[in-house]
């Protein structure tokens, strides 16, 4: 909210009203606020005008007695939005006219004097940094709990093989936790990229004025370290209409979300080739069906990224057109941003439950291998027999068309068969056909073999216990 946009019916005290003659249309009034969404920022609202009291009066503008009448009224305001007994009232058009009315019916006139050298635009701009910066960590805490939980499970199933895809197709063997930290690793990147945003968010606005800056010399280094600011913004102007930390965050929850819903996707093709069960707390049944057993927790999963692009997009829209300083598009920047954390917390909340409880089987996961995805392994032995790859490629592409030929699987060929296609063939050739030993032999970082696996698992926790 703006103070240079505040209602002329309301005037006075808590707004412009000295300017209008008039009253506001009480549609545009309901138009105009922004309590019934920004009145969640009231603890933020109230610490910055706590620092903001203690500013004021460093520079003399208002005694220490002052100081510690609007420190102690604000405290009581605090305790009523803390105890659920905070009234709105007509006339709170924000959360910042909401806390200063009920501060000034607390204490009296010295209310008035605390958004001396203050505007709106630079209260607002601090309050929802405050509020992001804070949602941020408590988002990182959540992916922490996330990677624990999914490095946990997938040590727990390192034994279990199942096909790895391509394009759908059924490609080469890999153990089902390498394909559980497959998912688990751009969470990871996710965690890194939040943690990259939140010093940019972190700096302070207040003190800026409504864009010109500060007429009373405001210490705003003393504003920042109050509130725990990493330092202070730069430019007065830029400072009351920068939203960037908000657009860096819905594109960040975009591509999170993104990696969520892959994740989905994953599971349920893999729940629908009976690889895995998800637990009847994530799924419903059918109003008409009594067998279905719905993947819904996943597909809401899948769902949300897409809203999520539509926010972040929406809002970068908002923002294009926008001349310098304060403007009351601004005002539209929350609504995305409380939807995007509450969305990302969700999901946050639901892919770990989702991937903890779900049930490998075994049985069906091996049934999904066929000999066929050994087709590389063919190759690479002849790799190791000194023969060139692009080569060995061709070769091994023989064997398998000759398989599908005379309609056989391709480990059941003979080895006089496959020497017919190449000599270099010999018997220890059918040691090929062994999953479990192609698997063992991605033992590269990064690879699926057991101990490539561990490695990823106790660099991922490790990670994850430093955030």
């Amino acid at each position: 909210m703006s103070g240079e946009q505040a209602s002329g019916a309301r005037g006075g005290l808590f707004g412009a009203g000295g300017r209008f003659k008039g009253g506001t249309d009480p549609i545009m009034e309901k138009f105009n606020e922004s309590i019934g969404f920004d009145k969640r920022m009231w603890d933020q609202d109230i610490r910055g005008s706590v620092a903001y009291a203690k500013a004021i009066c460093k520079v003399g503008i208002i005694s220490e007695e002052e100081k510690d009448q609007l420190v102690e009224g604000l405290e009581k305001v605090r305790e009523e939005w803390a105890n659920g007994t905070f009234e709105l009232k007509p006339g709170d058009e924000d959360i910042h006219t909401a806390n200063e009315r009920r501060l000034t019916e607390i204490i009296g006139p010295t209310g008035g004097k605390l958004h001396t050298g203050r505007s709106r635009n630079d209260q607002v701009a601090t309050d929802t940094r405050l509020w992001t910066v804070e949602a941020e960590r408590d988002i990182i805490k959540d992916i922490a709990t996330l990677l624990v939980a999914g490095a946990e499970y997938a040590k727990k199933h390192e034994d279990i093989l199942m096909a790895g895809y391509t394009h759908l197709q059924p490609a080469q063997p890999i153990r089902f936790s390498h394909w559980i930290l497959s998912h688990l690793m751009p969470i990871m990147r996710d965690a890194q990229r939040l943690q990259d945003i939140i010093p940019r968010a972190n700096q302070c606005p207040l003190g800026s004025g409504a864009l010109a800056g500060n007429a009373f010399g405001v210490d705003r280094e003393f504003l920042a370290k109050e509130l725990g600011f990493d330092g202070v913004t730069h430019n007065s102007l830029d400072s009351v209409c920068d939203r960037d930390f908000v657009v860096e965050f819905l594109m960040w929850s975009t591509l999170l979300l993104t990696h969520i819903s892959q994740f989905a996707e994953d599971v349920i093709i893999t729940n629908l080739l009976k690889g895995v069960d998800i637990d009847d707390a994530y799924a419903t049944g059918s109003s008409l069906m009594p067998q279905k057993k719905n993947p819904d927790a996943l597909e809401l999963l899948r769902g949300k990224a897409g809203i999520a692009l539509g926010r972040a997009v929406g809002f970068t829209a908002t923002l294009k057109g926008l001349p310098r300083a304060y403007n009351k598009d601004l005002q539209e920047d929350k609504v995305p941003l409380f939807e995007a954390v509450d969305t990302v917390k969700d999901c946050l909340a639901i892919a770990t439950g989702v991937m903890v409880t779900m049930k490998p089987n075994p049985e069906m996961l091996l049934k999904a291998l066929c000999p066929e995805m050994l087709a590389t392994d063919l190759a690479d032995y002849l790799v190791r027999k000194g023969v060139p790859f692009r080569e060995t490629h061709h070769i091994s592409g023989a064997c398998v068309r000759l398989a599908e030929e005379t309609k056989v699987s391709i480990d059941t060929l003979t080895l006089e068969q496959l020497q017919k296609i190449d000599a270099r063939f010999e018997e220890d050739v059918m040691k090929v056909w062994d999953y479990e030993v192609s698997v063992e032999r991605k033992c590269s970082i990064g690879g699926t073999a057991k101990s490539s696996v561990a490695k990823q698992i106790d660099d991922l926790v490790a990670f994850a216990n430093s955030l």
